[in-house]
């Protein structure tokens, strides 16, 4: 007796996060949210990290 789960398994499967999309309401593709040259000097950029030290 065999039993089929990989069927059930991949119908629950989602993507973590999908992220943002702006809704378009002309057609157009929606395109997830990029950092462009235009735009760059609105993000900052990030920070240094510093490590820990090893116990």
């Amino acid at each position: 007796m065999h039993i089929n789960l990989n069927n059930k398994m991949m119908e629950k499967i989602q993507a973590i996060k999908p992220g943002p999309k702006p809704k378009k309401e002309d057609g157009t593709p929606d395109e997830r949210r990029r950092v462009t040259p235009e735009t760059k000097p609105k993000h900052p950029g990030l920070k240094p990290h510093k490590h820990k030290p090893k116990d």
